[in-house]
């Protein structure tokens, strides 16, 4: 399609109606299918090809999905995770399964080294991890675990268990990482946030010497088109600082790179307020915690919102400025229930107006700014859609009372959830497949909202806060 078409012509109409979920439902049963494929045993992976270990975030949103299915295999979806993390607090954002090849996936644990690397960050002796870490979803996930089975968690002392861990996991962020010194945490690598190859990273990325071709192998490139995926001088430019980190045995502070983003943060403040929620449900106060959480959410509109713009941006520790370049990160804190009144009007206006497009021009929230320079509907995170962002984006909107906006957003996930045979991510206009198939945190958030249906038609609204959707 011409660009400019793409720009003015209306999103194809859902024609999909999808009445309150059951579990005969044809889409539950195939979202089902698809994590009972990805399971493990201990863990889901997020796609057998070009995935085959266990990723940070997505499990977090696999177990949200989960719960759904077993609560049990969600609590241990969370507990495998918890029992690879670092004596520094850090959750790693990948734990390696010792059975794959290690040519399977690059960068692999030889790569990362982090049993010896790592030893002085308390790095774990009996499994291989990274050394980076990915966003905080983790006490978000747990909670709404807790809540699909309150009787089977408190049995098992899941929220006993994990709660410590998970307070550990938020100290770490909060102090190694506040390398701007205003109280948000910074990532020290693309791959943290999430978003890896986000324009975003463009200006800081910069500044950083690639690692030379011949150092490194990209086994990415044998399950994906290239030219959906990062460049070759991007990759080279990633190895080179996940190469210094752990050569630097993963001390944090030293490095070119270091970003404050805004759905690294908004994350991490909607899971102070679910630690609150556990703290209480364990008989402990939860103020300070969501005291916490208000500051976190002050010091986000201080150093990363931008009036004038109407969104969040990324802020380049290093160089000390905002970087100018629309992402959907930079509309993930709608997410939080204590951002000012004229800041969410604003980040609503942005969502729907000509850069995202989100009920006009586009189906689901696109990765990347439909105007800017960088923009590819199909290159990863450069444009494409994705199924978590949507999810996180469908939560933010009910969050604020955009109930017909968050319904509709719902019924288009839904929608090309189903069409795309549970994508990694697609076209943001037309809904193509792109990436993997078979995607485990897009059939687990197709279960969430398939499940949350009739709670929608109530009305009732989500809470960040950690509390049960209804």
């Amino acid at each position: 399609m011409d660009r400019t078409a793409q720009l003015t012509a209306p999103a194809v109409p859902h024609t999909v109606v999808y009445e309150p979920d059951t579990a005969t439902h044809p889409l539950h049963v195939r979202a089902a299918r698809v994590l009972a494929d990805n399971w493990t045993g201990a863990s889901t992976v997020p796609s057998h090809g070009l995935y085959p270990h266990q990723w940070s975030w997505d499990s977090a949103f696999i177990a949200i999905g989960l719960r759904h299915l077993s609560p049990l295999r969600a609590q241990t979806e969370l507990e495998t995770l918890l029992d690879a993390q670092w004596g520094d607090g850090r959750i790693p954002h990948i734990v390696f399964n010792p059975s794959v090849p290690l040519d399977a996936y690059f960068p692999s644990p030889d790569f990362w080294r982090s049993s010896t690397a790592g030893r002085a960050a308390g790095a774990p002796r009996t499994v291989q991890t990274s050394g980076i870490v990915q966003p905080p979803v983790h006490a978000l996930a747990a909670w709404l675990v807790h809540r699909a089975d309150p009787g089977l968690s408190r049995a098992r002392g899941f929220l006993t268990r994990v709660y410590p861990r998970l307070a550990a996991w938020h100290r770490y962020l909060l102090h190694r990482r506040d390398l701007g010194g205003a109280g948000l945490a910074s990532v020290v690598h693309p791959w943290e946030q999430g978003m890896d190859n986000s324009p975003s990273w463009d200006l800081p990325l910069s500044r950083v010497t690639p690692a030379p071709a011949r150092s490194f192998r990209r086994a990415d490139l044998a399950h994906g088109a290239p030219e959906d995926r990062p460049t070759d001088l991007d990759y080279g430019r990633y190895v080179r600082l996940a190469t210094d980190y752990r050569d630097g045995e993963y001390a944090d502070g030293d490095g070119e790179f270091a970003v404050e983003d805004p759905a690294f943060n908004a994350l991490l403040i909607a899971s102070e307020h679910a630690l609150a929620r556990i703290a209480r449900e364990l008989g402990a106060p939860g103020t300070a915690r969501h005291a916490r959480a208000e500051r976190l959410t002050t010091a986000l509109v201080e150093r990363l919102w931008d009036p004038a713009e109407g969104m969040f941006f990324c802020r380049d520790v290093r160089e000390g400025g905002l970087i100018p370049e629309r992402g959907v990160s930079g509309l993930i804190p709608l997410l939080l229930p204590g951002l000012p009144r004229e800041t969410t009007a604003a980040l609503i206006r942005t969502t729907t107006g000509p850069h995202f497009g989100l009920g006009s021009t586009t189906r689901l929230v696109p990765s990347y700014d439909l105007l800017g320079e960088a923009f590819d509907p199909h290159r990863y995170w450069r444009g494409p859609a994705w199924f978590n962002t949507a999810w996180l984006m469908e939560r933010g909107l009910r969050t604020h009372g955009e109930h017909e906006r968050a319904d509709a957003l719902r019924r288009a996930v839904l929608a090309t959830a189903d069409s795309s045979d549970f994508a990694e991510y697609v076209d943001p206009y037309t809904g193509e497949a792109c990436g993997a198939t078979g995607f485990s945190w897009t059939a687990a958030l197709t279960l969430d909202l398939l499940h949350d249906d009739s709670m929608h038609s109530t009305g009732h609204v989500t809470d960040v806060r950690g509390g049960n959707r209804g």
